[in-house]
């Protein structure tokens, strides 16, 4: 399975801006379809943004405009950059990997990090 480590997460304001890292282990990272989800206080995880192993994205409709998902296959790493936060994407991020190539639902992954929390406030 693989590993994976969010980082990045924090406080701040609306408005602002935040980059969160994942840091998956093995050696076919390149191979894996990636994902950033988050669940807010009292609700459901969502699936924000996907990226292929040939680097395709999906965003969910809530976030497109705003969040970036990346991937740098030599780092081992997929990124989420956020801009103009709201109040309503506080929530803890969790980063997850998926051995197929292309995956776009929560139970195409295989594997999840421990999460990074965001919280947006003044």
């Amino acid at each position: 399975q693989v590993q994976l480590v969010e980082s990045g997460g924090g406080l701040v304001q609306p408005g602002g801006s935040l980059r969160l890292s994942c840091a998956a282990s093995g050696r076919t990272f390149n191979h894996y379809a990636m994902a950033w989800f988050r669940q807010a206080p009292g609700e459901q995880r969502e699936l924000v943004a996907t990226i292929s192993s040939s680097s395709s994205t999906y965003y969910a409709d809530s976030v497109k405009g705003r969040f970036t998902i990346s991937r740098d296959n030599a780092k081992n790493t997929v990124y989420l950059q956020i801009l103009s936060l709201k109040s309503e994407d506080t929530a803890v991020y969790y980063c997850a990997a998926s051995y197929l190539s292309i995956a776009t639902i929560d139970t195409d992954f295989n594997s999840w990090g421990q999460g990074t929390r965001v919280t947006v406030s003044s």
